[in-house]
């Protein structure tokens, strides 16, 4: 098998668990209505949140996560394993992403991608994905705002990934995650602008 079709067959294995929606499962289960139908209709553990049942939106989150961590430390086995280039790990961490945010399962609609983005970050470094959920703790627990810690989280990433990585293929896939991150909450900003976004703490009792 070539290198090309490897990383294409790797490829779309990462965009399938990617596009396991952990939402919609977490919903099913503990039958509450499809995210896609409230709130911002957004298939993530904010808008399950909205239900007021937080262990689905727990499940939501550590399953989001737990994805995009899985799917790049079974690219770095294989990777290892069968003396692959490092280009499959980075081309794992992007699609794996990518089918969060673009589901085939859901009509190639999705989340906005923040959990799955902090999984992806912790499987290529475990120190930057502690960076990174240290730095969205520490904006949320300040602001309040869901959508304002992902949006600095997002952009200050790709800056620790340049300090502990270098410029490296890691850091160029972090960085196009991170802007993608932004771009999906272009209507979040908005509402920051605006006033109108709302805290979490304030809506979800």
């Amino acid at each position: 098998m070539t290198m090309t079709m490897t990383i294409i067959i790797f490829a779309i294995l990462a965009y399938l668990i990617g596009s396991i929606s952990f939402a919609v499962i977490a919903s099913w289960i503990f039958r509450l209505p499809d995210p896609r139908t409230f709130g911002s209709m957004n298939p993530g553990a904010t808008n399950v949140l909205r239900s007021g049942n937080k262990a689905a939106a727990i499940i939501t989150l550590l399953g989001d996560i737990s994805k995009g961590w899985l799917a790049i430390i079974l690219a770095q086995y294989f990777v290892l394993e069968w003396g692959l280039d490092d280009k499959v790990v980075a081309t794992v961490a992007l699609l794996v992403f990518l089918g969060h945010i673009w589901s085939i399962f859901l009509g190639f609609k999705g989340g906005r991608g923040v959990a799955t983005a902090i999984g992806v970050v912790a499987g290529l470094s475990l120190w930057l994905g502690i960076l990174a959920t240290i730095t969205w703790s520490i904006v949320f627990l300040i602001w309040r705002f869901s959508s304002l810690s992902a949006l600095v989280a997002a952009m200050l990433t790709p800056v620790y990934a340049w300090i502990f990585l270098g410029p490296d293929i890691n850091t160029l896939v972090i960085s196009i995650i991170s802007l993608l991150v932004i771009w999906r909450h272009k209507s979040n900003i908005t509402n920051l602008i605006d006033g109108k976004e709302t805290k979490i703490g304030k809506e979800y009792k």
